[in-house]
């Protein structure tokens, strides 16, 4: 039964952690934890089984600001009071495991942590900042493009409870 815990610097080898992207190795050896601590953001990894040292993956969650002029305009309408959405800011697989389909279960799984916080604390979607290339994968998943930023993308919590709920 395969699931995510919070980033443990103590337990968790990030020197070891290579998902080819310097930026996103950086952020999890140096940054993840740092930004956890000051509450900005929670950073949450998928181990191993052999080895729970060993990083498969991981992604970061967080809030950000909508800018409702980037959505649609039945969004714009619809979500007028809201002035913040759920960030998947990273999601990165090592190397050693890619290809196993963990990109998509990192994926889901965040999306499921941030329906349930939306169930708490409401916000109406879900943006991803897409790293070198990952925007089709997402848009697999149902997320839509920002018309004014292609690496950005959203998806509506109602959507995602729609195929998760």
């Amino acid at each position: 039964m395969m699931n995510t815990v919070l980033l443990d610097k103590a337990k968790h080898n990030r020197n070891r952690f290579n998902c080819g992207s310097e930026a996103l190795n950086n952020y999890l050896k140096v940054m993840a934890s740092q930004q956890a601590k000051k509450d900005n953001t929670r950073t949450f990894v998928l181990q191993d089984e052999n080895d729970n040292t060993h990083i498969i993956g991981f992604y970061t969650l967080t809030m950000i600001p909508i800018d409702l002029k980037a959505l649609p305009d039945k969004l714009q309408k619809k979500h007028q009071p809201s002035s913040s959405g759920g960030l998947i800011a990273r999601l990165a697989v090592d190397e050693r495991y890619k290809g196993k389909g963990f990109g998509e279960w990192l994926l889901i799984d965040a999306l499921r942590k941030l329906l349930a916080a939306s169930d708490s604390v409401a916000f109406p979607v879900v943006i991803v900042d897409a790293k070198d290339g990952a925007t089709q994968f997402y848009e697999r998943y149902g997320f839509t493009p920002f018309q004014d930023a292609d690496n950005k993308l959203f998806i509506t919590i109602s959507d995602i409870r729609a195929s998760l709920g």
